[in-house]
């Protein structure tokens, strides 16, 4: 655990008592601070009061008299659409809101730090797609390295949680934009943004707030390195804005769609094949094409980015090689679940946008494609321009037909169910062909979370082939 700074005999209120909301409660308890915690969930509170916490309705006239700041978890709404209820009383009783990424900010580095031969460093990865298997690759080749490293953050740990820093730790952090945008302290020694498409609209009033809310983790003070994927405008303008000229190596920019040139250091993927470049010179480059864990262009731009925060740690190309090759990939993501017949199923539930489905769909060629879900905003695209390898989609989700009517072009069947979905994709394919879940659309009309249905789909294709 890491205790929390700053806070001593204060009273602290804690909105939210979820993973990260208790942790922060611990923490914030740990560091001599008075904890005040509410949840509008009963059974939270039972939990958080078992713990010796004190509940109490923060929505009551004079709630806030004498509290210090007020902590919210990062599902919970703090400006847009509109701010929760007892977050807008806290900003009118003059209450500084934060999280629990600003606690850990204002709170990892100790005194204790003056004795370590190499000081600990934090990288921090954002983006709206591929930020998980960054930060999971990273952690692996760190680990594989020999370097002492924990991963946490929006996988994995929640950030107090962690483990007090030893002598040369690495903490790799994966960071939401809901984490990003109200955290009061965010200075990492390295950040990463992977790229940007639209999603969690809603919460940041469009795309210019979301982006915002990316930029961020780069805004204070900077980070001593920035690695930045510029396959989209906003990157290209954020590692703009971040350079100091043309050969400013603190900024370190990654593509998949270009040859990156130039006197600074990039490092792109073009056909299967990553290099590196700096100073306009080749530094390294891996053969990407043969590695199970990272298949696709949206991997290999997680590659790119995994590999220049390795290089910026210090790590040869060689030792970065051997760690790829074994990394086994994370679960729901272009996860490989079974092999048959000579039918490969895969597993990417993560892709809940249109951005990530497509990115799935171009990683496999003869596709039956698993789709459908909650439609989030600005609906599905031009989705069915990235499907020209898709034999046929089997759409699920409450509103099936509609999403099925709007895949242009492309042979559909009304499943509604995962099961009737996986049942008929499973007695159509043939040997050569991909049964792929990526289904474009949050979870939400039929499951909890993007995770429960990618189990379920698992469950579905290992009753359906008799695993």
């Amino acid at each position: 655990m890491i205790p929390v700074q700053g806070y001593e005999n204060a009273k602290v209120a804690v909105l939210g008592l979820g993973r990260s909301g208790l942790a922060a409660a611990r923490a914030l308890r740990a560091g001599a601070a008075e904890v005040l915690c509410w949840d509008d969930n009963s059974n939270a509170r039972e939990n958080a009061e078992a713990e010796g916490f004190l509940c109490a309705d923060l929505l009551k006239q004079g709630a806030f008299e004498g509290v210090a700041s007020l902590i919210v978890s990062p599902g919970i709404p703090h400006l847009y659409p509109a701010p929760n209820p007892v977050v807008a009383a806290a900003l009118d009783a003059g209450v500084p809101v934060d999280n629990d990424i600003g606690l850990f900010f204002r709170s990892f580095a100790t005194r204790q730090w003056d004795s370590f031969e190499t000081t600990p460093k934090v990288v921090a990865v954002t983006g709206s797609n591929g930020k998980s298997t960054t930060s999971a690759l990273i952690h692996h080749v760190l680990t594989e390295a020999g370097r002492r490293t924990q991963l946490a953050g929006n996988i994995g740990r929640g950030v107090l949680d962690l483990d007090p820093a030893e002598d040369g730790d690495v903490i790799v952090l994966e960071l939401s934009s809901y984490q990003t945008d109200l955290a009061r302290s965010l200075t990492p020694d390295i950040a990463v943004f992977t790229n940007l498409s639209p999603d969690h609209l809603d919460r940041h009033a469009g795309m210019g707030g979301y982006f915002s809310a990316k930029r961020r983790l780069f805004a204070e003070g900077g980070p001593d390195r920035a690695v930045v994927g510029v396959d989209e405008n906003e990157g290209k303008y954020l590692a703009g804005q971040l350079a100091e000229g043309v050969a400013d190596d603190r900024v370190m920019r990654i593509s998949t769609e270009r040859k990156l040139a130039g006197p600074g250091w990039n490092i792109f993927a073009r056909k299967g094949f990553l290099s590196e470049y700096r100073k306009g010179r080749q530094a390294g480059s891996i053969d990407l094409r043969a590695i199970k864990g990272l298949p696709g262009a949206h991997n290999h731009q997680n590659a790119c980015a995994a590999y220049a925060v390795c290089r910026a740690l210090g790590l040869a190309p060689r030792v970065i090689e051997a760690a790829f090759a074994s990394f086994a990939g994370l679960p729901h993501r272009s996860q490989i679940i079974a092999e048959t017949a000579g039918v490969t199923y895969v597993n990417d539930s993560k892709a809940t946008n249109v951005d990530a489905a497509k990115k799935a769909l171009s990683a496999f060629k003869n596709i039956r494609w698993i789709c459908g879900g909650l439609e989030k905003e600005g609906g599905l695209g031009d989705l069915s321009d990235s499907a020209s390898g898709v034999l046929k989609a089997y759409v699920i989700g409450r509103e099936a037909a509609n999403f099925a009517m709007q895949l242009k072009g492309i042979e559909t069947e009304v499943c509604t169910t995962m099961q009737e979905a996986v049942q008929r994709a499973v007695s159509d394919a043939q040997s050569g062909e991909t049964v792929l879940l990526a289904p474009a659309a949050a979870s939400f009309d039929q499951y909890d979370s993007f995770e429960k249905r990618g189990a379920d789909f698992e469950a579905c294709v290992k009753a359906s082939i008799g695993l």
